[in-house]
C-alpha cells in the first residue's frame, strides 16, 4: 500500500508542474484604455478583456486618462508582470511613443487600438476607425439637417489625439463646399461632456444666432445639448455627434441629436486581441499591414432600431 501510495504521489507531483505550466502558458494580457467613465472606452476595455479571457489569457484593464506619466507607469507594471502582450489606446500621438518603445525593448508586443502614434514600426498593429470616412458621413448628414446656410460652431476633441484633427478636417472638407455655412466658433472640449457644456455656453453668448453644432464626439455633443436646452435654444440648433454611444442613441430617439457616427470599437477591440493572440502563437498578427482602418456607420432616427447593443449596429 505504501509503495502504491508513493507512486501515486510521485505521479501527481510530476503532473502538477505540467498542469501549472499549461494554465500559465497563455499568460497575462494587459489592456490600457483612456477613461472608462466614457462608455466608448468602457466598451473598448470590456470587449478586449472578454476576448482575451475567451482565448485563455488572464487580462487586466487599466486607464491612463490621457496622462502620459500614468501610461508610462502602467507599461512598467505590464513589464514587471511579464505580460505576453499589451493592448493600448495611446494617450498621446507623440507622447506615447516612448512608452511603446519601452514595452518593445522589454520584448512585449504592443497592439494599438482607437488612436495612433506618430511612429510606425514600433507597434505590431494599429487598429483605428476610419475617422476621415466617418467625418464625411457625419458632415453630409449634418448639412441635410441644418440646410446649406447659417452660422455654426464646432466642438473639437483632445489636440493630443490625431483623431480630433482628422475628424475636424473631414468636416471641413465637406462643409467648405457650402460657402453660406459660416463657422463662427471652434472650441477644444477634450472629448468631455462637462467641457462641451461649458464651451457651448460661452460660444452661445458670443454667437447667439448659430443654427448648428458639429462635434468631434458624442460626449461633447451631449454637453452642448444640455447647454442649448438650458438656454432654450435646442429647438433651433441642430447638433451632430460621433462615436455611437448609448446616450447618443437615446438623444436621437428623443429628437435632441440629429445623428451619431458609430465607431466600430467593439469590432476592432476584439480584433486587436485576436491579432495579439496570432502574434504570440505564430509570430505574425495575420493582418496585411500595421495600420488598419475600420469604416464607421451612420446612425439616424431612420435606422436606430438596428442598434442592438453598445456600439453595435446590425447590418
Amino acid at each position: 500500500m505504501f509503495k502504491k501510495g508513493m507512486r501515486i504521489l510521485l505521479a501527481a507531483a510530476a503532473v502538477a508542474p505540467l498542469l501549472a505550466s499549461s494554465a500559465w502558458a497563455a499568460g497575462m494580457m494587459t489592456i490600457i484604455v483612456n477613461d472608462p467613465s466614457n462608455p466608448y472606452w468602457l466598451t473598448e476595455g470590456n470587449v478586449a478583456k472578454a476576448t482575451a479571457e475567451k482565448l485563455g489569457y488572464t487580462a487586466s484593464v487599466n486607464a491612463h486618462k490621457g496622462d502620459t506619466n500614468t501610461e508610462s507607469n502602467l507599461i512598467d507594471t505590464a513589464i514587471t508582470n511579464k505580460s505576453v502582450a499589451i493592448i493600448l489606446d495611446p494617450a498621446n500621438a507623440d507622447g506615447s511613443v516612448g512608452a511603446v518603445k519601452k514595452a518593445v525593448a522589454a520584448g512585449i508586443p504592443v497592439i494599438l487600438v482607437n488612436a495612433e502614434i506618430n511612429q510606425e514600426g514600433l507597434a505590431k498593429a494599429q487598429l483605428v476607425s476610419n475617422n476621415a470616412q466617418g467625418a464625411a458621413l457625419g458632415a453630409q448628414q449634418w448639412v441635410e439637417a441644418i440646410g446649406d446656410k447659417g452660422n455654426y460652431a464646432e466642438l473639437f476633441g483632445a489636440p493630443s489625439d490625431n483623431n480630433a484633427a482628422t475628424r475636424s478636417n473631414g468636416y471641413e472638407t465637406v462643409l467648405s463646399q457650402y460657402p453660406d455655412l459660416k463657422k463662427v466658433a471652434k472650441e477644444v472640449a477634450n472629448w468631455d461632456r462637462t467641457q462641451g457644456h461649458n464651451k457651448m455656453q460661452s460660444m452661445l453668448q458670443a454667437n447667439p444666432d448659430i443654427v448648428g453644432v458639429i462635434s468631434g464626439n458624442d460626449e461633447m455633443a451631449l454637453g452642448a445639448i444640455a447647454a442649448l436646452k438650458e438656454a432654450g435654444k435646442l429647438a433651433n440648433v441642430k447638433v451632430g455627434g460621433f462615436d455611437g454611444s448609448p446616450d447618443a442613441v437615446a438623444a436621437i430617439k428623443a429628437g435632441e441629436l440629429q445623428y451619431t457616427v458609430l465607431q466600430p470599437v467593439a469590432v476592432f477591440s476584439e480584433e486587436a486581441v485576436k491579432q495579439a493572440d496570432n502574434l504570440i502563437k505564430t509570430g505574425n498578427t495575420g493582418a496585411k499591414s500595421e495600420k488598419q482602418l475600420f469604416d464607421c456607420l451612420l446612425i439616424t432616427k431612420d435606422n436606430i432600431d438596428k442598434y442592438t447593443g453598445p456600439f453595435v449596429l446590425a447590418q
